[in-house]
């Protein structure tokens, strides 16, 4: 059976798309669910109107995540800590932190999009990747300074 995509599924394919699939996962799971409709001249030309439409919503996505990306670039956030002896750190900067910070910047940024692979547990200067969306990532200027008394 021959369905186009309605949405992009995993391990099928994108949007738009004419895929093959057996007859009883086209009928039984696609075509109810609205992800995917029968493939036919008819159908063939409404989706490429929905597809104009999608791209055109990707596009606009993109534009404003890439302004996001320019201002996190312009940006530097600073992270006081609590040190001890030889400027050993107490505890550490981790993703929450960063989020918090940029925050108070005025990003509403989730920590799960800040990239760190460990905890932060030095003094100094950090590029922490942050992930605005799937193909959009900025690099954050992070500042790890010793908190003053």
């Amino acid at each position: 059976m021959k369905v186009i995509l309605r949405d992009d599924i995993k391990d099928l394919g994108k949007c738009g798309e004419v895929v093959e699939v057996k007859d009883g996962y086209g009928r039984n799971y696609l075509l109810p669910r609205n992800l995917a409709i029968p493939a036919g001249k008819k159908n063939l030309k409404a989706i490429e109107e929905v597809t104009k439409q999608r791209q055109f919503r990707d596009n606009k996505r993109r534009k404003k995540d890439e302004r996001v990306k320019t201002q996190i670039e312009k940006t530097s956030c600073t992270a006081e800590v609590s040190v001890g002896e030889e400027d050993r750190v107490f505890g550490s900067v981790t993703s929450a932190d960063i989020a918090k910070l940029l925050k108070e910047k005025g990003f509403d940024i989730d920590r799960r999009l800040i990239e760190i692979k460990e905890p932060i547990k030095a003094l100094g200067v950090y590029t922490v990747p942050v992930s605005i969306s799937k193909d959009v990532v900025a690099n954050l200027k992070l500042w790890v300074v010793k908190k003053q008394d």
